[in-house]
């Protein structure tokens, strides 16, 4: 009576095989057969791993070609009408339109829908944000009055019949109707995305129906929107929501995650659902209370096993919390990963990389499917039957809590001796700014970029070559050296006003700086997917952080030699560090962060001292970090937004300190940016046509701001018209001494010939802004 399942797991394959798939088929390499082979493949893998763990049912629906908020859209009819699709494109055609934009001229491989009713510059793509309080990105809806619904996709059904024809037992997992209304955005003034429900319901409900008909008998909706401060309406709308779901033939497991559902919980507890699933990991304090309201004739899921880091469960701890909760239950329980295994790698025990006793530490998805059968079994048929992989666990456990490596007294004692203004600049903006500009003579709207330039297959060949011993350190030296010789070159050809040296040598924005970090661990193959084909491969912070030697300054100083004109330092934020990392959860994560702002800070020092005048520290997880309930979010911005200032404040008046943040909603945390206190801060703004921006006019930002101009995650190039609309845009709420012209984020992800075009673009642009400023 005791059900072990997963709501989701990692679907790019344990080699990133679905990113290989993905990139070849965006350059005509493989047609869309190929590309559908390649996710049958991998879901096959996926539900025999389940299986093998000795899961109950498979998980069907969790697998998507670039993501699973936008296969609702494809599933249900709404895509948005700017597209233009005329109903015959190929769904997958559909899907990467969506994600990357319209190219004008676009083929069928991905790069856009060749659709001839698309306008001639083509169309931007969906708005891409953070899903809830995760590194994952997804692709935002858009509603309006004339949004429709219907069954539009027959995927989801042939996934539970490949399943089924694989002997497989399924349970479907699709979102929730209401988090697919909250997910999205209203492309109307004034327009209630709520209001659409009436007509999404009975979609569902067919979906269920014919779900049904095909043999499945739990589907699991995801609504962990109940998780938030949700207001009066949308709490409302539930209830009567379910009933109408309820009127399909299938058992619903409503599930919920990231969050305590707090002031939600009794009305979850109470909807008319089979069953449903908490996060005991991010919530356990609210199991005792679930017992005590959910109904006994509903099933009742634990999410014990955390689905967000790698840390080896304490099985005893799990034990402790699961027991009484199974007495309760009668028997019967249902045990499962707080939330979708999507968040971790595929594997961590087998990983060459990590020595043995930090291997002993961590559990990517296969073992913590193998942590939930110990624990079904220990439950079912007691601690002996599974008393060697119990005994495993202590000591793993007991290890990991004793070891030397984890603590550093130097580190201990330079936080405890941080000054109280640390973290406070010398002077004023104001007093800075003047500083500042008569040191870089910059022009209006002076132009540059968010750092990162293309990653060349040259590049990424001399990497893995230094990496595997292949290349001597003084010819991978000469190599990134020639690199960043290219690309200051091809900034000063287009213009740029303030340049970069490209980051050549970098592998990550946050994995370059974990390696040269004490305290963090690096994995072979351990990757997690951030969006689409773009997979990341997270360090794990296990230990106190400090910083042996100087990480960019050579880079930097070799780069500025090369050029007259300003060179921007680039490095990576605290903050953004933390929430990208697997991060231990032995401590208080502002202590951790904090560690690593003061590393930060004499990176920073070093970068002036060797002649850099502006450093940028980016922060694009600093509303990442922010918890899911607002009266949890003034401690977090406190410790966030001071380590983000102990990192910079070292420095003196004249060196301009930048930052950069991107695809997340700012509007509710812009006190706090304003109190980073930075020079400049550039942020992502094209796909939401500036939207994003009107914030900050409305709040009066008092720096520096450049917003995005064009979306570097699409491969169209908007041409200098295009561009200069959205600085107009800009113009109406930015005063123009404080406003920069730049893309929405980096460039490795792009080519140099698309790269260049469209930053000839964005100059040109900026220039006729400044000439018609001066007319």
């Amino acid at each position: 009576m005791i059900k072990i399942h997963t709501l989701g797991f990692p679907r790019i394959g344990a080699q990133r095989e679905l990113k290989t798939a993905l990139e070849r088929h965006w350059r005509g390499e493989i047609d869309a057969t190929a590309l559908e082979a390649t996710g049958r493949e991998l879901r096959a893998r996926h539900w025999a791993l389940q299986r093998d763990a000795g899961l109950d049912v498979v998980t069907v629906g969790d697998f998507a070609f670039y993501d699973q908020v936008l296969d609702h859209l494809l599933r249900f009819g709404a895509e948005p009408a700017r597209f233009g699709f005329a109903g015959g494109e190929p769904e997958l055609i559909r899907c990467f339109a969506l994600a990357r934009g319209v190219a004008a001229g676009a083929d069928a491989h991905g790069e856009g829908c060749s659709c001839p009713t698309h306008p001639a510059g083509g169309q931007r793509a969906l708005e891409m944000t953070k899903w809830f309080d995760t590194n994952y990105h997804y692709l935002v809806p858009e509603y309006e009055p004339g949004t429709r619904f219907r069954l539009a996709s027959r995927r989801l059904l042939d996934e539970v019949a490949e399943a089924q024809a694989l002997g497989h037992a399924v349970k479907v997992v699709l979102l929730g109707p209401l988090t697919l209304l909250w997910l999205g955005k209203s492309v109307v003034d004034g327009f209630e995305r709520l209001s659409l429900l009436d007509a999404l319901l009975p979609v569902y409900t067919e979906l269920l129906t014919r779900l049904a008909a095909a043999g499945v008998q739990w589907v699991q909706l995801d609504e962990p929107i109940l998780g938030l401060d949700l207001p009066p309406a949308w709490r409302a709308a539930f209830e009567p929501a379910y009933r109408v779901l309820g009127a399909a033939d299938v058992s619903i497991l409503l599930a919920t995650y990231f969050s305590p559902l707090r002031e939600n919980l009794t009305m979850a507890c109470r909807l008319p659902v089979a069953g449903l699933h908490v996060d005991a990991v991010r919530a356990g304090d609210e199991l005792a209370e679930v017992l005590d309201q959910l109904p006994p004739e509903r099933e009742l899921s634990i999410g014990i096993v955390d689905g967000r880091n790698v840390w080896r469960s304490d099985l005893d701890r799990a034990l402790a919390a699961l027991r009484p909760a199974l007495e309760r239950r009668r028997g019967r329980l249902w045990i499962a990963p707080s939330c979708s295994l999507l968040h971790v790698p595929i594997g961590l025990a087998d990983d060459g990389t990590l020595d043995r006793e930090l291997r002993s530490w961590l559990a990517g998805a296969r073992e913590k499917l193998d942590e939930l059968q110990v624990l079904r079994r220990a439950l079912g048929e007691g601690e002996t039957a599974v008393r060697g992989e119990l005994f495993a666990a202590r000591a793993a456990v007991a290890a990991r809590a004793a070891s030397a490596r984890v603590k550093n007294s130097t580190v201990a004692e330079r936080l405890a001796a941080l000054p109280p203004d640390a973290d406070r600049r010398a002077s004023p903006f104001e007093v800075r700014q003047a500083v500042q500009q008569a040191k870089l003579q910059l022009p209006e709207f002076p132009t540059t970029t968010i750092g990162s330039f293309p990653q060349t297959p040259e590049i990424r060949a001399a990497r893995a070559a230094f990496r595997r011993g292949e290349l001597p350190a003084e010819a991978y030296r000469t190599a990134m050296q020639r690199e960043i010789a290219d690309a200051v070159a091809r900034q000063e050809a287009l213009g740029l006003d303030v340049l970069v040296h490209g980051e050549a040598e970098r592998n990550d924005m946050v994995e370059y700086f974990g390696e040269q970090l004490d305290g963090f661990a690096f994995t072979a193959n351990g990757w997690v997917q951030s969006y689409g084909s773009r997979c990341v491969k997270p360090p794990i912070l296990f230990g106190d952080v400090a910083r042996p030697r100087p990480m960019t300054v050579e880079w930097a100083r070799h780069a500025q030699g090369l050029t007259k004109r300003p060179m921007k330092g680039m490095l990576t934020g605290p903050v953004t560090i933390l929430q990208w990392s697997f991060v231990r959860d032995d401590q208080p994560r502002e202590h951790t962060t904090l560690q690593i702002a003061l590393a930060m800070r004499d990176e920073v020092r070093d970068l002036e001292a060797a002649g850099i005048p502006i450093i940028q520290i980016d922060e694009p997880a600093l509303r990442e970090g922010l918890p899911l309930r607002a009266a949890d979010a003034s401690a977090y911005l406190r410790w966030a937004t001071r380590a983000f200032r102990i990192s910079a404040a070292g420095v003196r008046d004249e060196t301009q300190i930048h930052t950069h943040m991107c695809y997340a909603e700012f509007n509710d945390i812009l006190p706090e940016i304003a109190a980073l206190d930075a020079d400049v801060i550039t942020i992502e703004t094209s796909r939401s046509d500036m939207a994003l921006l009107r914030a900050f006019g409305d709040f009066r930002y008092p720096n520096q701001i450049g917003p995005g101009v064009y979306d570097i995650h699409s491969p169209r190039v908007p041409d200098t018209q295009e561009m200069l609309r959205l600085l107009d845009k800009a113009a109406t709420v930015i005063p123009r001494e404080r406003l920069w012209v730049n893309p929405d984020c980096g460039l490795k992800t792009r080519g140099w010939p698309e790269t260049e075009a469209a930053l000839r673009n964005m100059v040109e642009a900026a220039r006729t802004l400044r000439a018609a400023h001066t007319a």
